[in-house]
């Protein structure tokens, strides 16, 4: 029996499967609001309370955070989680804590290929690496090595890396951005939920369009990144609309970024909670004009397959995965 786990500063999904002659079956799946719970441990005593199943053989859970030496202490929640805990928890030995897009990157390699949308229409399909980005509550980044033989996973936090603009406009947006944190502005601070939320506001601020009265209801009484994006991909909002593109121009820009740092000729993978939700306006252009505005190295990255996944359950099925095929058959 396998506990496998995703969590996230928005939402965390634990899973009991069942495996047996490498047929995996999924007992019990539950979703639960991070927020809600003030540790992981109260999160976790409240599936297993619930859940009647066998003995648990190994844990692996995908959060949000940097992962040392099995203890992680997430980014975006007052959360610490500990290998050594959660197997005193469970009684099992069996228990590996991964950084979330490394997760996300290990149920990538199994996911079929209509879990995915291309957005290049001028991929180039071949065996490399592949690089791994991630926007949803953070920003996450990995790369997935390949060594001629077999993948490699690499966790990163290249989402905490300095936000770069380039051009008058991502200029004003930075001069924006440092007035609410001086110190250090991250790709996350705009690449993310709270990004897009940041990004409407500067808009708002310097005028670009009136806001409408309806959009600022909705945002009193809902997530404001979700009200922000639905508008947006509706197209009924100029500042949403507006918001919205330059986001996926500076998710793009980011993207590339990584790619000219590893390469990855087996393609771009987008996940995380927002990509599938504005698909639509990915696929109108401004993702992969971003993209490609990389000057004399613009060719290389012309060739690159650019895939959002769909599926909302990879670093979930990652974890698993891990568990299953890679530590457990060791």
């Amino acid at each position: 029996m396998i506990l496998a786990g995703d969590v996230g500063g928005t939402k965390t999904i634990l899973a009991l499967f069942e495996t047996e002659n490498g047929d995996v079956k999924c007992l019990r799946k539950e979703q639960f609001s991070s927020a809600h719970y003030p540790t992981f441990t109260e999160l976790l005593t409240s599936f297993l309370t619930d859940a009647d199943c066998p003995m648990i053989t190994a844990v692996c859970i995908g959060v949000a955070g940097i992962v040392v030496d099995g203890r992680c202490e997430t980014t975006n929640l007052p959360w610490v989680l500990s290998s050594k805990e959660i197997g005193e928890r469970v009684n099992s030995q069996n228990v590996w804590l991964l950084n979330d897009l490394e997760a996300t990157a290990w149920g990538l390699l199994d996911l079929p290929e209509h879990n995915f949308v291309e957005l290049n229409p001028d991929a180039q399909y071949q065996q490399g690496n592949i690089a791994v980005v991630a926007a949803g509550t953070g920003l996450g980044e990995a790369i997935i090595a390949w060594d001629g033989d077999s993948y490699h996973v690499l966790a990163s936090e290249g989402g905490h890396a300095d936000f770069a603009p380039t051009n008058e406009h991502e200029i004003a947006l930075l001069r924006h951005m440092l007035e609410k944190y001086p110190e250090h502005i991250s790709c996350e601070r705009l690449i993310s939920g709270e990004g897009l939320v940041n990004i409407y506001q500067f808009l708002k601020q310097i005028g670009y369009a009136p806001a409408s009265p309806e959009t600022e209801q909705q945002m009193a009484e809902r997530d404001h990144a979700a009200v922000i994006g639905e508008a947006g991909v509706a197209g009924n909002d100029a500042l949403c609309v507006e918001a919205l593109n330059m986001f996926c121009r500076l998710y793009g820009a980011e993207s590339g970024n990584l790619a000219l740092k590893c390469l990855p000729y087996g393609g771009v993978y987008l996940a995380g909670g927002i990509g599938a939700k504005i698909l639509p306006v990915l696929q109108q252009g401004e993702f992969m004009r971003g993209f490609l505005t990389k000057g004399r190295c613009r060719p290389v990255l012309q060739r690159i397959s650019v895939k959002v996944c769909i599926n909302p359950e990879v670093a979930l099925l990652g974890a698993l995965s891990y568990a299953k095929n890679v530590r457990l058959t060791q």
